[in-house]
């Protein structure tokens, strides 16, 4: 009897024990790590593209000298923002008025010459009609005043250049718009034959920004957006942004409004012009930076950013498997939006990757998912 109640409580002792092995198999894994996970899915997004730009203002036009002389005044400083028809430079015009002098003085002979040839012809014609001299006089006469007239226009087309020589003299903006640099200085001999120019007038109201695509690119470029025609495809470009140094972006937003008519045979690429507005001037000719341009995707992969581990260039993910473990997987980029990577590669559609606090996961780390969408 006690040898059978023996073999009882072992029995009993054995149940409890496998109950308690069985309770612990089911529980929590000792160890687990809470971690907020992300689950991938396919979206309708815009991913951006970034292509090099210089900048040109709306008209960037060379001032030269039409005439030759000395620099005598300079009236505007570098940088300076000048209004159409203010003086800008004056050349130095003793001998533009003297030339302007003698061609009055020849105006006035020649004036005088037509006179006295038109005085002929009034005593000569009389003398004619009475038959005292022969007509002949009176037709050389009247050639004569033809010359004098002749002369007389001659004349007045020569005050007519020194006086446009004159005022050519006194150099005015033509537009409204920034000085640039001024490599002549006051006292320098300018010529109109001269390579460099005075200065540059720059009108940056307006700032355009040309960035080439490649004929692929160019290609991908116009299918991502609908119309029958190219400029109705343009029209369907989301503004773009312009990116200054420092990675400063640019307070107003630019839009796509040309396309070249060719592509270079050099490069084979072609150039597209964005327009940005520069009422307040921050922008110049000759600035660089970067244009932004965002481009539609449908139902592309999409992983957040801080979600991922950049390492040598290359970036991956902590993707979790069936069993809850980690495993860290390198991910194809396609592009990207403003805070999230569109993939191609290393994940599906549903997958888990953790979200936050992946520093020093190791590949088979088992953890507590607590999903964040």
């Amino acid at each position: 009897m006690k040898h059978v109640y023996s073999i009882y409580l072992i029995t009993i002792a054995l149940l409890i024990y496998s109950c308690r092995q069985s309770e612990t198999k089911q529980g929590p894994a000792p160890g687990a790590v809470k971690l907020p996970v992300y689950t991938v899915s396919a979206e309708n997004s815009f991913t951006s593209q970034e292509f090099p730009v210089k900048l040109e203002g709306h008209a960037d036009i060379e001032i030269r000298s039409l005439v030759d002389g000395y620099l005598q005044k300079i009236y505007a400083d570098e940088g300076d923002y000048v209004s159409a028809g203010r003086a800008l430079f004056k050349i130095e015009d003793h001998r533009y008025r003297e030339a302007l002098n003698i061609a009055n003085g020849q105006l006035t002979a020649a004036s005088a010459a037509a006179v006295s040839a038109q005085l002929e012809i009034e005593k000569l014609t009389p003398l004619v009609v009475e038959g005292v001299v022969s007509d002949y006089q009176l037709k050389t006469a009247t050639a004569a005043l033809e010359i004098a007239k002749g002369n007389k226009k001659q004349a007045e087309a020569a005050v007519e250049a020194a006086k446009i020589n004159l005022g050519y003299t006194i150099i005015c903006a033509p537009v409204n718009g920034f000085i640039t640099r001024l490599p002549k200085k006051q006292g320098s001999l300018v010529s109109a034959n001269s390579m460099e120019p005075l200065t540059i007038l720059s009108d940056n109201k307006t700032v355009y920004a040309y960035l080439t695509l490649s004929e692929q690119d160019f290609s991908t470029f116009k299918e991502q957006y609908t119309g029958n025609t190219l400029k109705d495809k343009i029209k369907k470009v989301p503004p773009v942004t312009l990116v200054l140094s420092g990675n400063k972006e640019y307070q107003h937003k630019g839009h796509i409004d040309m396309v070249d008519g060719r592509v270079d045979k050099s490069t084979g690429a072609i150039t597209l012009r964005a327009t940005f507005p520069n009422h307040n001037g921050l922008l110049r000719s000759g600035n660089t930076g970067r244009v932004k341009i965002s481009i539609p995707t449908m139902e592309s992969l999409l992983v957040p950013q801080e979600a991922t581990v950049e390492e040598q260039g290359k970036v991956y993910v902590y993707k979790l498997d069936k069993a809850g473990k980690v495993e860290k997987s390198l991910i194809s980029i396609n592009g990207k939006t403003e805070t999230a990577y569109l993939v191609s590669g290393g994940v599906q559609d549903g997958d888990l990757v953790v979200y936050k606090g992946f520093e020093g996961l190791q590949d088979g780390t088992l953890i507590t998912p607590e999903k964040v969408n």
